[in-house]
C-alpha cells in the first residue's frame, strides 16, 4: 500500500541482510509505529537508509550496480574511524 507523500522506487536488488542489536521496548515500539502506518519494519528501515544516503551524498538515489555514490570528502572523514578508535575489533565473516 502506497504512503500519501512517501516516493515509489523501481525494485531493488534485496538480498544484502543486515542485523542489528535494539532495545527490545524500542523495538516494540518502532514496529507499532510501522503498523499504524501500514508498513513493515524493513520498508521503514530501508527509506531510513535511502533518505540517509540521499542527505549524505546530496543526490538522489538511484539504484546502479556499477557505481557507489559517494559522499563529499569532508563528510566521509568526518565519520570514519578505525575499529581500534572505537574499541572495536573486526570479525571476520
Amino acid at each position: 500500500m502506497a504512503v500519501p507523500g512517501i516516493r515509489t522506487l523501481p525494485l531493488e536488488d534485496r538480498s544484502a541482510r543486515l542485523t542489528i542489536l535494539i532495545d527490545p521496548r524500542k523495538k516494540a515500539v518502532f514496529e507499532r509505529l510501522c503498523a499504524e502506518e501500514d508498513a513493515t519494519p524493513s520498508q521503514v528501515i530501508r527509506r531510513m537508509i535511502r533518505r540517509y544516503i540521499e542527505e549524505r551524498t546530496g543526490q538522489p538515489w538511484t539504484p546502479q550496480a556499477e557505481e557507489t555514490p559517494r559522499a563529499p570528502a569532508a563528510a566521509t572523514a568526518r565519520g570514519r574511524r578505525s575499529s581500534a578508535a572505537r574499541g572495536t575489533s573486526a570479525k571476520p565473516k
